[in-house]
């Protein structure tokens, strides 16, 4: 289905309001930039971004379940193998968790290849007594605090395209190649320090029954179980910064539209989702799948406003509403916008993240989330969808492969005066691996209470 492009072009947005996106001081630098950017080969192609809308369409009625994770903002300096695998492995084996318990398929998309900006609520700061940018994430600046690092640097584009396509390449090598993804060899995706945690027992029992009945299959029926050996892992980001993406923005042959081609799926954030303004300007005009964050502050009648602008045609697998109120907010915030998109005929996914409401400050000056918190959200969204008659389509969560400490609680227990332990993080806290893991046995035992 072809978006609606009249009076549309790929940079049609610059005309609008634009937020979160700083002035570029060397406008030539900009463009020979984008230029050369604009003449690489795309990211990903067209025909896997209409695999995810196909998939995503079942996600919509309840027949699968949309699994979006990773990082909350990638760095340059962290794009190595080792760090790809561990988010690999996390994804994999959540979605067999999710998989064995649910029973339906999972739709791997990970928050990488290209999440490498992050919306601020400042401008600037004050670092020894000195007034600087704010640090955006890698795509727009550098995290050091000077005013040179601060700068926004074209050249930090072009490196976010050399840094997505490194680790594109890994994944698909990993995940397509028939080895990593094995499904007969489930333990090559674990990582050694989960093995202290209570739910590992359960996790070795399930990747035992799966291995079990790959093979009793097999014996049966030689030669037809090759597919379980290769996953598909569908890559998002945030469509933050609009030069970046506007580079990648293209008409493809065979096809009609135009598709970013920076990522499968793109979303429009809480902060750049003004109806009149660049960002929804920007993806108005796109085939892909589009995310739209909703929080407080909103108002209904301009997200329905939103959602029949970015889906003129309301077709199915084309919009996943991600849900993000904070576990005070849900149970108040939550129905009425659910009630006002069903009334509406509106066809889209419905998604949690129960990361971004939920994220307080320490006594110890830690940037935190409770894991109790993050789970109450999930069940309180899975409750309201089951009282509204709607389907909880997937969830949105900032995790990591690695063994950091960034947000409280899980089995482990971990507290607020261990954060310094491994706190990574240059933006938002994210879940460890374990308590990962323990978030996908939490979301398949509130799956089954559907009904």
């Amino acid at each position: 289905m072809v978006s609606d492009t009249k009076n549309w072009a790929p940079d049609s947005w610059t005309s609008k309001t634009i937020k979160q996106i700083p002035t570029y001081e060397n406008q030539t630098e900009l463009q020979r930039v984008l230029n050369e950017i604009s003449q690489y080969p795309p990211l990903v192609t067209s025909w896997e971004v209409e695999g995810l809308k196909q998939q995503l369409k079942l996600a919509e009625t309840g027949e699968a379940f949309l699994l979006q994770g990773g990082d909350c903002a990638e760095t340059y300096d962290l794009v190595t193998s080792t760090k790809i695998v561990n988010i690999l492995k996390v994804l994999l084996q959540m979605s067999l968790i999710l998989i064995h318990e649910m029973k339906v398929p999972v739709i791997r998309v990970g928050r990488l290849a290209g999440q490498y900006a992050k919306p601020r609520s400042n401008e600037s700061e004050t670092v020894n007594g000195q007034e600087i940018p704010i640090y955006r994430g890698d795509l727009f600046n550098r995290i050091e605090a000077t005013a040179d690092a601060r700068r926004a640097d074209p050249n930090r584009l072009l490196e976010g395209y050399q840094k997505s396509a490194l680790t594109l390449n890994f994944v698909r090598a990993l995940t397509e190649g028939g080895g990593f993804a094995d499904l007969h060899h489930p333990e090559y995706w674990e990582l050694n320090f989960m093995k202290s945690n209570p739910y590992y027992e359960d996790y070795r029992s399930l990747a035992s029954s799966i291995s079990n009945a790959v093979q009793f299959v097999e014996s049966i029926s030689p030669g037809k179980m090759v597919t379980l050996k290769k996953v598909r892992i569908y890559t998002s980001h945030e469509a933050l910064n609009l030069y970046y993406e506007t580079a990648q923005t293209r008409r493809v042959p065979h096809r009609t539209g135009f598709y970013n081609l920076s990522g499968h799926m793109v979303w429009v954030g809480n902060r750049t989702r003004d109806l009149d303004g660049a960002h929804i300007e920007y993806l108005r005009g796109i085939e892909n799948p589009i995310g739209i964050k909703v929080g407080p502050p909103f108002d209904t009648d301009t997200i329905l406003k939103i959602i029949e602008r970015l889906n003129p045609e309301n077709e199915h697998g084309k919009i996943v509403i991600i849900s993000r109120f904070g576990m005070k907010n849900v149970e108040a915030g939550l129905p009425p916008l659910v009630r006002a998109v069903r009334d509406a005929g509106l066809n889209v996914v419905w998604s949690c993240d129960p990361m971004h409401g939920n994220t307080f400050s320490t006594t110890n000056s830690y940037k935190s989330r409770k894991f109790d918190d993050i789970l109450n959200e999930i069940r309180a969204t899975f409750a309201i969808h089951r009282t509204e008659g709607t389907h909880l389509g997937g969830v949105h969560l900032e995790l990591t492969g690695d063994n950091v400490t960034e947000c409280v609680g899980g089995s482990m227990g971990l507290g607020e005066d261990q954060l310094d332990l491994n706190y990574e993080t240059y933006c938002d806290p994210r879940l460890n691996y374990e308590q990962s893991l323990e978030m996908a046995f939490e979301l398949a035992r509130e799956w089954r209470q559907r009904g």
